[in-house]
């Protein structure tokens, strides 16, 4: 995933899958239930199955992080959004 400076991602959870995500390039901002904490490169961060997560770059670079996903459904459809700056479902 590419996130550009000053974007955020959807607060979402999936009923299916587990997130794994590792920082390439730049500074995440890492939201898990509730608790924030700051990832630099070659940091991860393991988001369990119905967590309700998201990520942001607040920096002023690009922010680069490889996404693994495990679970049973690897898909869109597995996503719950509780808010998003795009106004998605």
């Amino acid at each position: 995933m590419t996130v550009l400076p000053d974007e955020i991602l959807s607060l979402q959870s999936h009923n299916h899958r587990n997130e794994h995500w590792f920082v390439a390039e730049g500074v995440a901002t890492v939201e898990c239930d509730g608790e924030v904490m700051t990832l630099k490169q070659y940091e991860s961060f393991y988001i369990p199955l119905g967590s309700k997560h998201r990520l942001s770059n607040l920096g002023n670079n690009i922010l680069k992080v490889v996404e693994l996903q495990t679970g049973e459904i690897l898909s869109e459809e597995d996503i719950v959004r509780y808010e998003d700056r795009y106004e998605r479902d």
